[in-house]
């Protein structure tokens, strides 16, 4: 169950501004680590919003999650450029490595599918715990991945 204390202050706090759902959600997810299903409906009625358009932003957008995420978060860039630089491999590399897929939670890893990190000229890029790295070869994929098992 959320604690919606928490969630009463963002809306307090984000009262009255102009384009607010995205702040909002951001927030909540900071707060939570996700975007709880039961602060759907709140956050909707606050915007004057239903609750399928309030989840209809958060399904669009890959940053947030509706469960939460591991201790770890890696995101590996599909991106055309990184896809061209050797992605696919370092993701298969990486899967092995960790034992999940893309999309998939566990032992407190996530690993996440991004769709542009800003690297182009670095591919391919990842992001692990909100840090960048370019020129993603064999070696820095076993890296992140001893990184993120200790």
């Amino acid at each position: 169950m959320t604690d919606f204390a928490r969630l009463r202050a963002i809306l307090t706090a984000h009262q009255g501004r102009e384009g607010a759902l995205l702040p909002i959600l951001h927030d909540v997810q900071e707060a939570y680590g996700h975007i709880p299903d039961d602060t759907l409906e709140p956050i909707g009625a606050a915007l004057r919003l239903s609750r399928a358009e309030v989840a209809g932003v958060v399904g669009f957008y890959h940053d947030f999650r509706r469960a939460p995420a591991g201790k770890h978060v890696i995101k590996l860039c599909r991106a055309e450029a990184c896809q061209a630089m050797g992605g696919v491999g370092l993701q298969a590399r990486l899967e092995a490595a960790l034992g999940l897929k893309l999309g998939e939670t566990k032992q407190d890893i996530t690993l996440e599918a991004t769709y542009c990190l800003g690297l182009c000229a670095c591919a391919p890029a990842a992001m692990v715990n909100d840090r960048l790295i370019g020129r993603l070869d064999a070696a820095a994929v076993d890296a992140i991945a001893a990184e993120v098992r200790q």
